[in-house]
């Protein structure tokens, strides 16, 4: 089980920020990506997008789905297909026991971040549980709440 650790070396690209607001985020684990050159030319520009992406395991491997990396300009011929499916670089281990909570617990799979590491495009993902509509009202609630506390405090202080 790989967890994202230190912070050396690391350039965030992309972040899914609505999957914490759908979603309960449990365990967290770092993949590498299967990529061609023009695809990590275009991650190095910034120009990704996470937010409709989702992860599914088929066949002993996991596939990172709906993932848009844009086109990169100069490669002009030799470009890629913008959201053509990416094969995800676990350890077996790790694949067999995603695979197991997505069938038995109705847990899904969801990227929450994209980042360079090393010069190399990792993938944070995390397996999830969906939210109901009253536990996104609740959080919404807490936040708001606390957000108001630490008004207050800053006015008194």
């Amino acid at each position: 089980m790989s967890k994202t650790g230190g912070t050396e070396g690391i350039k965030i690209v992309a972040q899914n920020r609505r999957a914490s607001h759908d979603y309960f985020l449990e365990e967290r684990f770092e993949a590498g990506l299967a990529l061609f050159g023009s695809e990590i030319k275009s991650i190095r520009t910034g120009k990704v997008n996470l937010r409709e992406a989702y992860v599914r395991v088929e066949a002993g491997q996991a596939m990172l789905l709906n993932a848009h990396i844009a086109g990169y300009e100069p490669a002009a011929r030799q470009n890629h297909e913008p959201l053509r499916p990416r094969r995800l670089l676990l350890h077996k281990k790790e694949i067999c026991r995603l695979a197991e909570e997505v069938q038995q617990k109705g847990y899904t799979i969801i990227p929450t971040k994209m980042y360079l590491k090393n010069g190399r495009a990792k993938l944070e993902i995390a397996l999830a549980k969906g939210k109901k509509l009253y536990d996104k009202r609740q959080a919404i609630a807490k936040r708001d709440a606390e957000r108001e506390m630490r008004r207050e405090m800053g006015r008194r202080g």
